[in-house]
C-alpha cells in the first residue's frame, strides 16, 4: 500500500486521512500548521505520524489542503523534496491559480500534479468536524496538465477513488473555474446576502426547510471564501450580474402587478430546475 502524506489538517484533510484509512491505508502522514492539530491527529489515530521536510520524500501520494495561495507557496517551497514520479493533488476551490504555477513546478521537478477538487464538505471547519464518509457517494474532480499522459490521469483517478471517492470528473482549469462560479460560489454570495435582512433576526417559529436549505451555507469561512471569491472574480462577477438581471424581473412583475409575468417568470424557473435535474 502506498504511503499518502496530507498537508492541512482541517476539514477537508482530516476528512481525507480518515477516508483514507477507512480504504485501507496504513502509512498516513499529516502536518498542520498548528502544531496541537498535529498532534492531536497522531493521538487520535487520524493519522500515523507528522509530515515532514524529512519524510515528505518518502510520500507516494501527497495532497495539499491549504488555501489556494498557501497551496501554491507550499508546492513551491517543497518542489525540491516531493519523490521524483510522486503524485501532488491539491484540494482548493479554485484551479487556475494553483495549477498554473503548479504544472509548471512539476514539470521541472519530476513529480506529477495533478489539480482537484472534492465536491463534499460542510458548512463547519476544522478537524474536529472531519468525518470518514465525508466523500461517501461524491464526486472528485481532477484538473490535469491539457497534453497530460492518459496514463498519468488514469493513476491519479485510480489514487482518488482508492480514498474513498465515488466518482471522477476530469476538466480544464478554465472550465472548472467557470462552473464553480455557479455551483459553490454563487450560491455561497446569494446565502450570504440574503440572511442581511432584517427579517433575518425575527425569522424563529415562521421558518421551515426553505430558510435552512438558502441559509446554510451562510456559516462560511470569510478568510477562505474571500481568496476563493477573489482569485475566481471574473467569473463570480458574471454570475452575480446574471442574478440580479433575474431578479430584477421578479421585482418588475410584482411592482407592475403582473401576474402573468410573474408566472411566465415561475414557470420558466421550475422548467429550468427540471432541466437540469435530468
Amino acid at each position: 500500500m502506498q504511503k499518502i502524506g496530507i498537508v492541512g489538517l482541517g476539514l477537508i484533510g482530516a476528512s481525507l486521512a480518515k477516508s483514507a484509512r477507512k480504504n485501507g491505508y496504513e502509512s498516513i502522514c499529516g502536518y498542520d500548521i498548528n502544531n496541537s492539530v498535529t498532534e492531536y491527529a497522531v493521538l487520535s489515530g487520524i493519522i500515523d505520524a507528522p509530515l515532514s521536510d524529512e519524510n515528505l520524500g518518502e510520500c507516494d501520494v501527497v495532497f495539499v489542503s491549504l488555501y489556494p495561495s498557501d497551496t501554491v507557496e507550499y508546492i513551491r517551497s517543497h518542489r525540491e523534496k516531493f519523490k521524483k514520479g510522486a503524485f501532488v493533488m491539491d484540494t482548493a476551490g479554485v484551479k487556475r491559480s494553483v495549477c498554473d504555477a503548479c504544472f509548471e513546478i512539476a514539470e521541472e521537478e519530476g513529480f506529477h500534479f495533478v489539480g482537484g477538487h472534492p465536491m463534499a464538505g460542510t458548512q463547519f471547519s476544522g478537524i474536529k468536524n472531519s468525518k470518514d464518509t465525508m466523500f461517501h457517494n461524491a464526486c472528485f474532480v481532477l484538473v490535469p496538465r491539457h497534453e497530460e499522459d492518459v496514463n498519468v490521469i488514469a493513476k491519479a483517478r485510480e489514487v482518488v477513488l482508492s480514498v474513498g471517492f465515488s466518482r471522477v470528473s476530469v476538466m480544464t482549469p478554465e472550465r472548472h473555474d467557470e462552473l464553480i462560479a455557479f455551483t459553490s460560489q454563487l450560491a455561497h454570495v446569494v446565502s450570504n446576502a440574503y440572511v442581511k435582512s432584517p427579517a433575518a433576526l425575527d425569522h424563529k417559529g415562521i421558518s421551515a426547510g426553505s430558510y435552512k436549505d438558502l441559509t446554510r451555507v451562510a456559516y462560511l469561512n470569510e478568510n477562505m471564501w474571500t481568496e476563493l471569491f477573489m482569485d475566481n472574480r471574473d467569473n463570480l462577477i458574471r454570475e452575480i450580474g446574471g442574478i440580479i438581471d433575474k431578479l430584477s424581473e421578479y421585482k418588475s412583475a410584482l411592482e407592475k402587478e403582473d401576474s402573468e409575468m410573474l408566472r411566465g417568470l415561475l414557470k420558466e424557473g421550475r422548467e429550468a430546475k427540471e432541466m437540469a435535474d435530468k
